[in-house]
């Protein structure tokens, strides 16, 4: 669906054209109470504009912050669009902040107004208001547990629209000049960066950089009106940004919000997206589902699935790139199909998957090559906040796991001498808010960004590979090329494993510390009588660690091969004691891992490895979900693993 920008330079101007050219068409669902609920264009417009009016009534500027904290919800969503309406900017923030996070992006940002989806997180306001200097009133969207609340400056969602529609006469004017004067380069939504390495910053994107990058993308994968997206991951993350509004206000497809975290896989079968994007721990989960319910199928059953798997792990991803396959193998695996891979993707709500995606980090090759031998035409982007999202794509019949593909349309490319990636497009942000020393570190006067991530671009084929963070790429003491994620990724493909954190730069080896994955270690354990109390004790557990081994020397054997990273083979490993956490500053709130925090924290952990010690104890503070602190004190054992003879040519280029 091709067409001009003109006169559409705001995402208000999108809805509007969309109420004119498609009102009656299905815009947000939402499943509450187990039903779904529904609204047109016409009528998300109807409910958008009497918030914006609210918010006029409530003293809202243009240029004023409005902060959104809450899950998925249609109403969180018109919540974004009727602050823009009022030329004012949108700050969304991750849900499962605490709120001494909070209060940093709220402070830095100085916040007028907050909307909030329920109780849990107006408490969280409350707690640190006193603080917020610029604060004035919090809306908030359900209303249980808030009547004894004091309603001063607190004030519920629908009769904030109340008052706007019956303050229509008085404000309409108000609005409508507000929102015919939006331009292409006012700001459109400020994000904060996850904050890997120091404090989040607010990323200012203007409606140039999302109505561009939405229109691009949306172009590239064809999307279309009658296309069905899930709305699940956090709306503070610039891919939700760009797919939930963007791109279904730019094509005009149904945005879908489940009813909460736990029904997600059932509303997802419901829905049966056509559109789905999922960062790769999502797939990974799945797949470890797969794989402990197969362990519990019958003999004839797992038979069956290893069968039929494996004829489709062979032609699967041909067939779905039409290449060209023989005829039996083609009947082979529409047998398949039928049998094994049509249920599958039924059970998993992959159905109607038309383009799946993933980004966020790096996805281990086996798991990706799982899902496109089903059929799921599964790629990868690779992008960042402060691009819009889109830097690379990867066309149809150009998907491979080992490269994030080719620029996205309009964006240029360039790879530095010491191997970091710039690019420049038309959805590089304006510029972090209230940080110009970062900005200019970051973008040059010429527009080219760095990324902070190392790659090359392929002469064959024009993919970028990325190697891996910049400043995780380091040398070895022997001068072969360090570069911890590549090794990482693999080691997460099995199921058992949740997280690794691999260390070695500057070393003579490769240590890991390992996280295990609860449900498929514990499914394992109940399956063999193992009775264990704890996380830690399943974790010291002797077939537990005989188990991490095998994976390890598996990953070892494969990154031997690798003739530019073989020296990242893992001769030391332990079992961590404690799954690493965002609430205890292990992890970023989209899940990364903060390596230099866990090598600090964990730091005589560390040095154990390398000291060729069989065993050390170690007492480590936590966070409890109630923000209670805690300690938690073990034995942890130290194993060796095999290694295998380095390839030739292991050293990188001086």
């Amino acid at each position: 669906m091709s067409m001009g920008v003109e006169g559409l330079r705001s995402v208000p101007a999108l809805l509007q054209r969309n109420v004119r050219e498609f009102g009656d068409s299905p815009a947000y669902r939402e499943k509450e109470f187990g039903i779904w609920q529904s609204w047109t264009w016409k009528e998300a417009a109807d409910e958008i504009e009497a918030l914006a009016l609210g918010l006029l009534n409530l003293g809202v500027n243009e240029g004023d912050h409005v902060a959104i904290i809450g899950r998925n919800r249609p109403s969180l969503y018109w919540s974004m669009v009727a602050a823009q309406m009022c030329r004012a900017v949108p700050v969304p923030l991750y849900q499962d902040a605490v709120a001494e996070e909070m209060e940093y992006v709220l402070a830095h940002c100085g916040a007028r107004f907050v909307i909030a989806a329920d109780q849990e997180q107006v408490d969280k306001v409350i707690e640190i208001q006193d603080d917020l200097h610029q604060f004035e009133h919090m809306i908030y969207v359900d209303p249980r547990g808030m009547r004894k609340y004091d309603h001063t400056t607190l004030h519920e969602f629908s009769h904030v629209q109340a008052q706007g529609r019956a303050a229509h006469d008085e404000f309409i004017k108000e609005l409508d000049r507000r929102r015919s004067d939006l331009n292409y380069d006012d700001t459109c939504v400020m994000l904060y960066t996850s904050g890997t390495t120091g404090k989040p910053k607010g990323v200012v994107l203007s409606n140039r950089n999302i109505v561009e990058s939405a229109k691009s993308a949306s172009e590239f994968d064809k999307l279309k009106r009658d296309d069905e997206v899930l709305a699940y991951l956090p709306m503070a993350w610039v891919g939700d940004f760009i797919f939930s509004i963007g791109q279904a206000y730019w094509t005009g497809f149904c945005v879908n919000c489940p009813e909460s975290a736990e029904t997600l896989m059932t509303d997802l079968r419901e829905i049966a997206p056509s559109y789905y994007f999922a960062p790769p721990r999502i797939f990974e989960t799945q797949l470890t589902q797969i794989m402990i319910r197969m362990e519990d199928a019958s003999p004839l059953k797992q038979r069956m699935f290893k069968h039929f798997m494996a004829h489709a792990r062979k032609v699967g991803p041909a067939i779905l790139d039409g290449k060209a396959v023989g005829l039996l193998d083609r009947l082979k695996y529409a047998l398949g199909e039928f049998l094994v891979y049509g249920p599958l993707k039924n059970a998993m709500g992959f159905s109607k998957v038309r383009v799946g995606y993933t980004a966020g980090e790096a996805i281990g090759p086996e798991i990706f090559d799982f899902y496109r031998s089903l059929g799921i035409n599964l790629k990868q982007l690779y992008g960042q906040t402060e691009a819009s999202v889109f830097i690379t794509v990867q066309p149809d019949g150009e998907v491979r796991s080992d490269t994030v593909g080719v620029p996205a349309p309009g964006v240029e490319l360039r790879i530095a001498e010491n191997g970091e990636v710039f690019y420049r497009s038309p959805g590089v942000f304006v510029e972090y808010y209230k940080n110009a020393e970062s900005t200019a570190d970051t973008k040059d006067a010429e527009g080219w960004v760095a990324t902070g991530d190392a790659g090359f671009i392929e002469e064959s084929s024009g993919h970028l590979r990325i190697i891996d963070r910049a400043k995780d790429v380091g040398q070895m003491a022997s001068g072969a090329m360090f570069a911890p994620k590549y090794v990482e990724n693999k080691l997460k493909f099995f199921p058992n494993i949740l997280e690794a954190v691999v260390f070695g730069a500057g070393k003579d080896r490769c240590t890991a510390f390992i996280n295990i994955d609860l449900t498929a270690v514990g499914n394992w354990a109940e399956r063999n009588n193992i009775a264990y109390a704890s996380y830690q004790e399943l974790a010291q557990h002797p077939q537990v660690l005989d188990t991490i081994q095998g994976h390890i020397e598996e990953v070892n054997e494969s990154v031997a091969q690798d003739e530019m990273l073989s020296g990242c083979q893992i001769h030391r490993f332990l079992v961590l004691h404690k799954e690493l956490d965002a609430d205890d500053g292990e992890m970023t709130r989209t899940r990364k891992v903060k390596r230099k925090v866990i090598a600090e924290k964990f730091e005589e952990l560390l040095t154990a490895l390398y000291d060729d010690k069989d065993s050390v104890y170690t007492e480590t503070e936590v966070t409890y979900e109630d923000g209670r602190k805690g300690k938690i004190k073990a034995t942890l054992k130290l194993r060796d693993a095999k290694v295998w003879p380095v390839a030739p040519r292991a050293v990188a280029a001086e």
